[in-house]
């Protein structure tokens, strides 16, 4: 076999290839659709790949009633299902969970403070495991906070949202419940003080 021979068989090989190569998103659109995909198709996408389980829930198995609202935060499945004090809203959706059985807190709280903008102030046991954190970081794009916070009962735990997607649907936090910044804005604005929340 000539070297024209093999070099020929690797181009034609290679373009036939091609289509195979291309991502589906890309292949699937026509010359008048944008390049851009669409936001929630990702996050779907991603959760989709990150969690063990996704399913929905009943907030009678946890609450004796809805109060001014319910959440549960389900760290098995990497989840927060959340449920309006009338009954009408139910939402839910992928979190981050804590990154050991050590750093996550189980049982019954509720959200006492809500923050846009939050400031993060490190733990003494942060500090501990990670000698060059700040004492405190302002609200920004370095913020691990995101853009939103709620308090919760249980002191120095949080539900809040990211600006790193990739710990959605993994256990990667020090103990808090992490939301893409879209999602922990909505539910920031559906969630009241005083909503109930029992973490599982």
């Amino acid at each position: 076999m000539s070297t024209s021979d093999f070099t020929r068989r690797k181009l034609l090989a290679a373009v036939a290839a091609a289509p195979l190569l291309t991502p589906a998103i890309l292949r699937a659109q026509s010359a008048d659709e944008p390049l851009v995909p669409n936001p929630d198709d990702l996050i779907a996408d991603t959760a989709r790949h990150n969690i063990s389980s996704f399913r929905s829930m009943d907030w009678r198995d946890h609450f004796d009633s809805l109060g001014k609202g319910c959440i549960v935060c389900d760290t098995q499945s990497r989840a927060l299902h959340f449920w309006s004090g009338d009954g009408e809203i139910y939402k839910l959706y992928p979190t981050s969970v804590p990154r050991s059985d050590e750093l996550t807190k189980r049982g019954y709280t509720e959200i006492v403070r809500k923050k846009e903008g939050p400031t993060w102030t490190p733990t003494a046991s942060m500090h501990e495991r990670f000698e060059d954190l700040p004492k405190v970081m302002p609200a920004g794009p370095d913020n691990p906070l995101g853009t939103h916070a709620m308090y919760l009962s249980l002191p120095a735990y949080l539900i809040h949202g990211t600006l790193d997607t990739r710990k959605i649907g993994r256990q990667s936090s020090d103990g808090c419940i992490g939301l893409y910044n879209e999602k922990i804005a909505e539910l920031f604005e559906l969630a009241p003080i005083g909503t109930q929340v029992r973490l599982i």
